[in-house]
């Protein structure tokens, strides 16, 4: 029993990371047109991250939905959306918080610095955020019960 639950967090963990990579993948391609293609952002590095994160969020939603959760029979609902919205908040400031760390605490405003910082650093830092809540909060498991004494 324990193995097949090991088993089965270790294909959704892949599917997840697949997932990211593509939102990493968007993320980072909308970030560097809107701040260095020379893009009109340049001087507003966070407002970018804002909006290349935003897209990329779109993009996690409906992978996670459609693959990672499939099994996971929930309706989306508002609220369901709601929560994810929420959870993705706190994940944009964690990813924020790296770029704006080696922005303007380290001085460094160059595209590598940019990458490292924000898009690689920060991605990974709410990546593991993301998985650990989403699976709890967005895309419960309904199969078992939720109640302290099944604990």
């Amino acid at each position: 029993m324990a193995k097949d639950s090991f088993l089965r967090q270790l294909k959704r963990g892949g599917a997840f990371l697949v997932v990211g990579g593509v939102a990493f993948l968007v993320d980072a391609v909308v970030y560097n047109v809107l701040v260095f293609a020379p893009g009109p952002l340049f001087e507003y590095p966070i407002v970018a991250k804002i909006i290349a994160i935003a897209v990329a969020s779109v993009v996690t939603y409906v992978g996670n939905r459609i693959w990672t959760y499939r099994d996971r029979r929930t309706k989306a609902t508002v609220r369901q959306f709601l929560i994810f919205s929420a959870l993705n908040v706190a994940a944009i400031l964690l990813q924020l918080g790296c770029l704006g760390f080696s922005r303007y605490v380290l001085g460094l405003s160059d595209p590598v610095s940019d990458n490292i910082s924000g898009t690689l650093i920060g991605q990974a830092v709410a990546t593991v955020f993301r998985y650990v809540t989403y699976g709890r909060w967005v895309f419960p498991d309904r199969s078992t019960s939720n109640s302290p004494t099944a604990a």
